[in-house]
């Protein structure tokens, strides 16, 4: 059997990864939880590990390489942030050491926009970016990173030059749970209805100033023209994710396209969104962009 060279986890705010990698890369044991920021913040962020390391099993002298949400101030050990324009090589040399540990856990920082304008950060998306892009990355890319809270970033060279968060996952949540708009997806099944989401999605991309009356025609129309609860939720998804796409997709795009870092559900929506547009993308699997990029990391730090 091959033998295991580090641990890798990906610590989000809600969710918690862990893989047991060898030498190659090559995963040979996956640990899945919620036992993210939230609930370690809680818990004990050592504790939790602890109870997944014994699960994998991984060796006592086995070091951890961490990335997300575990380095954030109220973290386990705040990790700090390399300023853009960040190379994604600085990631790899500001790894913060987690202290009192019987094995060596490190963290790695995020990347902040010091910019009074257009303040920003990311935790973890720097791993996937670094993953997705790898060091010696030329020209320039565009990436679009779906999630709670959506990244868009460009990247030159290597450096990400620059970055917008937009809350487009959260938002979704909140206004279809806790609005009147929670009345027209009531008893939503799961049946996708993507002829009324690609339609929201153009709606919103011609008119984003009109988001938030585009929302309220979930309502509106189920109201006066009837419609499924699911076709209903299908508008508040696409209103919201056109509305995205229409300010990520306002600068220059680069001869190379989108790059579209995602995985799951998530991934085929924003893929039917850009379809609805016309716009080609380039998809990475995100589950394969974060290992790849803690690899590079664990790589950088413990071979000599």
């Amino acid at each position: 059997m091959t033998e295991p060279a580090y641990v890798a986890v990906d610590w989000g705010t809600s969710s918690f990864r862990l893989w047991l990698v060898d030498r190659a890369g090559q995963v040979l044991a996956e640990r899945r939880s919620d036992e993210g920021m939230l609930a370690a913040a809680k818990a004990g962020f050592s504790g939790v590990l602890q109870s997944h390391l014994a699960a994998v099993p991984a060796p006592d002298h086995l070091p951890v390489l961490v990335c997300g949400m575990a380095g954030a101030k109220t973290g386990w050990v705040e990790a700090g942030y390399v300023d853009t324009p960040a190379p994604l090589s600085a990631i790899l040399k500001q790894a913060a050491r987690v202290p009192g540990e019987g094995r060596d856990i490190r963290i790695l920082p995020g990347i902040a926009q010091r910019d009074t304008k257009a303040p920003d950060v990311m935790r973890g998306e720097e791993t996937q970016l670094l993953g997705a892009l790898g060091l010696e990355a030329a020209g320039e890319a565009l990436v679009c990173m779906p999630g709670t809270h959506s990244k868009w970033v460009r990247v030159k060279d290597g450096t990400v030059a620059h970055f917008s968060t937009f809350m487009t996952g959260e938002l979704f949540s909140v206004v279809s749970r806790e609005t009147i708009l929670s009345l027209a997806v009531a008893g939503a099944d799961q049946a996708e209805d993507v002829a009324t989401f690609k339609t929201a999605v153009k709606a919103a991309f011609e008119a984003p100033a009109f988001a938030a009356n585009l929302l309220f025609t979930a309502r509106s129309r189920q109201l006066l023209f009837g419609g499924t609860p699911a076709a209903a939720r299908e508008t508040l998804s696409g209103t919201l994710i056109g509305a995205e796409l229409a300010a990520g997709l306002s600068g220059s795009v680069p001869k190379t396209g989108i790059s579209l870092i995602a995985s799951g559900r998530l991934a085929a929506l924003y893929r039917q969104a850009f379809d609805a547009l016309s716009v080609d993308v380039n998809p990475i699997d995100a589950d394969e962009a974060v290992r790849r990029g803690l690899s590079m990391a664990a790589a950088a730090i413990w071979t000599k």
